[in-house]
């Protein structure tokens, strides 16, 4: 199976016009995106507090996590994010990619738009 990479502009909510493009291993297994912290503290991002994880081999591992914004051309979003350190990757994982409105093809290894739906409620006639 292949891998699929992209290039995705982050930036902070707060200040949505500066933003930097980095490029993401898609990974939608992955529930969190991964940006190295470098990055997020020049954007002026700040940890909202820690994350635990459990690697492969078993070993934990905590994170900081804040929240960034996400664009890729016209598709916009804000999603959680891991402030990632020295031997993480650069991931995008499956909450951006909801945020943004996309869903990895797992055979074409492409992104796809995601249906969006509004549940609505309309009551008893």
């Amino acid at each position: 199976m292949g891998l699929t990479i992209l290039e995705i502009e982050v930036g902070n909510p707060a200040n949505p016009k500066v933003t930097e493009t980095i490029k993401f291993l898609v990974d939608s297994g992955a529930v969190y995106s991964v940006v190295p912290k470098q990055v997020l503290k020049r954007l002026g991002i700040k940890p909202l507090g820690t994350q635990a994880f459990r690697l492969a081999d078993g070993s934990k591992i905590a994170r900081q996590k804040g929240g960034a914004l996400f664009k890729r051309g016209k598709r916009i979003g804000v999603a959680d994010v891991i402030f990632g350190e020295k031997g993480d990757s650069n991931l995008l994982g499956a909450l951006t990619l909801e945020a943004l409105g996309l869903s990895l093809d797992p055979l074409r290894r492409k992104l796809k738009p995601l249906p969006m739906i509004l549940a609505s409620h309309l009551g008893a006639r």
